[in-house]
């Protein structure tokens, strides 16, 4: 709660400011297609304007047949490699595949045994914040949203180093590859803050220099730091999964435009967490999380197929969970026929339900996803397929880890940043002009009428 209650309030004249901006400032929709201006930069099919060049990954959603694109299964590339042989490689030696991932997508290649260890122990490094980081900044104002308290303390770590407005590329390596260390850590203890703040104990652990990723964001969260080896593999997976995904998608978008300007790495990337903070972007596991508590409330039966069918067709009516008439973790602006991410991801959630002893409630999603694209096929024109996507599964996993739902969104960020830093650099690299996309000018102009007049 803010300290001041003038803070917070909308007086009765914001209430007026805000009904004239709304009545002088709506453009009629058919402007839209007047002038073919592809809103969301997406056309009709769901094809995106090409805006930029990009070699980090690659997403396929269809293919040519007799000269004709089809929808086909989708496949995500990460420099060229298949994310399902990275993440199987992982698996089938033992390891975890976040770090190589990271490597893969800042380098451009596969790391070898000795450079991935190297590359590890660079993370490891740089795995310290500066003193008195966690008092004088993140305990000082917690928030509710750790996705803000994140962008907070990215801000302000470039007042901790001198070389905050160097984009040289080995310094802006060297600052990439430190937030790819302490992203977990600042979410971490921006969520360990917030609970405190709210009246539970504080759990502030070091993290521990020889786990992964996955595994110290388990053990830096947990009271007792503990965590089962399939507990963090799944974890793993799930920020491999999330690392990068094109050059297109909001927040990655995002960091191509704020890096052309030439600004700081510490501004990049906080204007990616803003990006990424949107329900529209990175906060759609946690809608789809509440919307099976909701269903699991009004389904009698779980494995009704009419009684579940029932339920989604409420929710596109608009008569279900938070009436928006749509069904969350269904569909993907890209992927048609199947979201590569989601496909994946399913068998390892299947396993990771009957550890848990969740299997009746992963029977209720799969029953979902093959129910979902029928009941929305019966109910909208298509212009493309629909399937469940990668947020529909990763929700219900960080939900068997006994996640807290703040740090779902900050989980992707963990994630992303990888995927971000990767294209700062490229952008970096590449850099000619700054991208500067046209806005076609659809008011009316008139004279200026003097004070007395008006």
């Amino acid at each position: 709660m803010a300290s001041n209650p003038k803070y917070c309030e909308i007086t009765p004249e914001i209430e007026a400011l805000a009904a004239q901006a709304l009545s002088n400032s709506q453009i009629d929709p058919g402007d839209f297609v007047k002038y073919d201006v592809k809103r969301g930069l997406r056309d009709l099919n769901g094809k995106g304007v090409l805006a930029g060049l990009t070699e980090v990954s690659d997403i396929v959603a269809k293919k040519v047949v007799d000269g004709q694109e089809q929808p086909c299964d989708g496949k995500l590339y990460y420099r060229g490699v298949d994310v399902e042989q990275l993440v199987a490689g992982a698996l089938k030696e033992g390891r975890f595949g976040f770090e190589e991932t990271a490597y893969l997508l800042l380098l451009g290649r596969l790391p070898n045994a000795a450079e991935l260890e190297s590359f590890r122990q660079q993370l490891s490094y740089y795995r310290t914040l500066p003193n008195n980081f966690v008092r004088d900044i993140i305990l000082k104002a917690p928030s509710h949203d750790i996705m803000n308290s994140l962008a907070i303390s990215v801000l302000n770590l470039a007042s901790y180093d001198d070389r905050c407005d160097d984009i040289s590329l080995p310094n802006v390596m060297r600052q990439c590859v430190q937030l790819i260390s302490l992203f977990p850590m600042l979410s971490v203890y921006g969520y360990q803050a917030y609970t405190y703040k709210s009246g539970n104990s504080l759990y502030i652990h070091a993290p521990r220099p020889e786990l992964s990723a996955a595994e110290n964001i388990l053990s830096l969260l947990r009271p007792d730091s503990s965590y089962s080896f399939w507990e963090a593999h799944v974890l793993d997976i799930c920020l491999t999964l999330h690392a990068e995904h094109g050059g297109g998608n909001n927040s990655t978008f995002t960091t191509h435009v704020v890096t052309s300007s030439g600004t700081d790495t510490y501004a990049c990337m906080a204007a990616a967490l803003a990006s990424l903070k949107g329900p529209k972007h990175g906060g759609a596991n946690i809608k789809v999380v509440r919307m099976f508590e909701d269903m699991k409330e009004h389904v009698r039966d779980w494995k009704d197929e009419d009684e579940v069918k029932a339920y989604l067709q409420a929710l596109l009516d608009k008569r279900a969970f938070d009436k928006a008439g749509l069904i969350y973790g269904m569909g993907h602006a890209v992927y048609s026929l199947s979201d590569p991410r989601a496909n994946l991801l399913q068998s390892f959630v299947e396993k990771l339900s009957r550890e848990k002893g969740r299997t009746e409630e992963y029977e209720l999603y799969s029953l979902v996803a093959r129910l979902g694209p029928e009941v929305i096929a019966g109910e909208r024109k298509m212009y493309k397929g629909v399937s469940a996507n990668v947020d529909f599964y990763s929700g219900f996993v960080y939900h068997m880890l006994d996640l807290p739902l703040e740090l779902y969104t900050p989980l992707f960020a963990m994630a992303r940043i990888a995927g971000w830093s990767a294209h700062r650099i490229e952008e970096l690299i590449n850099m000619g002009k700054i991208i500067r996309p046209a806005y076609k000018y659809v008011g009316r102009h008139t004279d200026y009428v003097p004070m007395e007049k008006r």
